[in-house]
């Protein structure tokens, strides 16, 4: 049986006397990037960018959305520092900027711990349920090979 009561355990973030950023400029931070990383389209385009630096005209291409509103999910993008923009004129390269990534997996790995002990405890409690219909088995078993010889 899982212990609810784990399950509410919070995981501190680091504080500024371990070294780590005030909770609020990090918790802004990292908002940032999940709302930006909530969107398909947006994902996609950071997928685009990952290979290689692109013109805004040339990340709108697979979408079926106006270049206006392809340049308004890479304004959210810049905002959560996952795409840096470059112009030269009225032309516009974007590039991908991973730090804000790493940030958002850093937080995530936070809770690495919690879900592998969940998951030992459900193996445990698989590996019992598995033990527990082999005896019924093999009791089964011997008590019909005990009926025929009656």
């Amino acid at each position: 049986m899982v212990n609810h009561a784990s399950a509410l355990r919070i995981v501190p973030a680091p504080s500024a006397a371990t070294g780590g950023e005030t909770g609020s400029a990090e918790d802004a931070r990292l908002d940032l990037v999940f709302q930006a990383l909530s969107d398909p389209i947006r994902r996609q385009i950071l997928e685009r960018l990952d290979r290689q630096a692109l013109l805004v005209s040339e990340l709108a291409t697979p979408f079926a959305i106006s270049l206006q509103g392809v340049s308004r999910h890479i304004q959210v993008l810049v905002r959560a520092g996952l795409v840096q923009q470059e112009r030269s004129g009225r032309i516009s390269r974007c590039s991908l900027d991973v730090g804000p990534l790493l940030a958002a997996a850093v937080w995530l790995n936070r809770y690495t711990k919690y879900w592998q002990q969940q998951f030992d405890v459900l193996a445990a409690t698989l590996v019992q349920i598995d033990a527990r219909r082999a005896t019924q088995i093999a009791l089964a078993k011997k008590r019909a090979r005990s009926t025929r010889r009656k």
